[in-house]
């Protein structure tokens, strides 16, 4: 049966949905259904998401969405396809510049607006130690002391691994059941569940759907689409963790399919020069 909706971890069908100026009012509520904030956030102003470390050995960051609430509070929003090596290095290493941005010139107490960080992934990490951490879906990451106790509140990263959420329509409870449901299963719909009757996700379904794409904007989709689809395919049978030929080959396949060098390195944690020479 032909798909209604888009992908939405489809590089496009992602950033249709939630990463548009005409899409903030889908961003706000799926941020305020996720994240632990005292406040609910109002609105959003989207900003640029290249950034350039200030040396020439820092790399250039490129965020899938990164926006600022009213009160100054970043957020970074990532859509990870495929486990890589280095993933959660990776996302450390990008919640700094959110942090070193805020540094005033002159005098300055160091008094930082919040930073969060958040990974929805279409993979498992499986380095869990226990059954329960496991299968869970939504885990939150504080800097916390050998007591575990919160040291610093202002830094989180939440990783949510969608393979663990199976939860079935009758069984949705809270708002961000909802989106997890809908994130996880758009692609397959093929009229809109009665669950989803208020305006945002209206909106979210509309702006999902294929038939209202212009020429352009179909040809952009079913791009990113087949890169989504060979990428995953070549990921599943050629990505032995760990070692050098999978990584090898994975670049090697993403490089024809036109992906961009800096996307290639976030997918494989390879050296430039190493997928260069490829």
């Amino acid at each position: 049966m032909k798909a209604k909706y888009v992908n939405p971890f489809t590089d496009f069908g992602f950033k249709k949905i939630f990463g548009e100026e005409a899409s903030k009012p889908q961003l706000i509520d799926f941020l305020n259904a996720l994240l632990p904030l005292k406040e609910k956030i109002v609105d959003l102003n989207f900003k640029n998401t290249e950034h350039l470390g200030q040396s020439d050995i820092d790399r250039k960051v490129i965020y899938d969405i990164y926006c600022e609430n009213e009160k100054g509070e970043k957020f970074i929003v990532e859509l990870q396809k495929a486990k890589q090596n280095y993933f959660k290095e990776r996302t450390i290493y990008y919640s700094t510049f959110p942090i070193r941005e805020q540094a005033e010139k002159g005098e300055w107490n160091y008094n930082l607006q919040a930073v969060y960080c958040v990974g929805i992934l279409d993979f498992t990490f499986d380095d869990y130690e226990t059954e329960p951490e496991k299968s869970e879906v939504v885990h939150t990451i504080k800097l916390k002391n050998q007591h575990g106790k919160v040291f610093y509140d202002k830094l989180t990263f939440i990783y949510i691994e969608m393979p663990n959420f199976r939860l079935k329509e009758e069984e949705l409870r809270t708002r961000l059941d909802k989106w997890l449901y809908f994130i996880r299963h758009l692609e397959d719909f093929q009229t809109i569940p009665s669950i989803f009757s208020d305006e945002v996700f209206s909106e979210a379904f509309a702006k999902a759907e294929l038939a209202k794409l212009g020429t352009a904007e179909y040809a952009n989709y079913e791009h990113s689409l087949k890169i989504y689809r060979d990428l995953k395919s070549v990921i599943d049978t050629a990505f032995d963790e760990g070692k050098l030929e999978g990584k090898l080959e994975i670049a090697k396949s993403a490089k024809q399919m036109g992906l961009k060098i800096e996307d290639i390195i976030r997918l494989t944690g390879l050296r430039r020069e190493d997928i260069e020479d490829l």
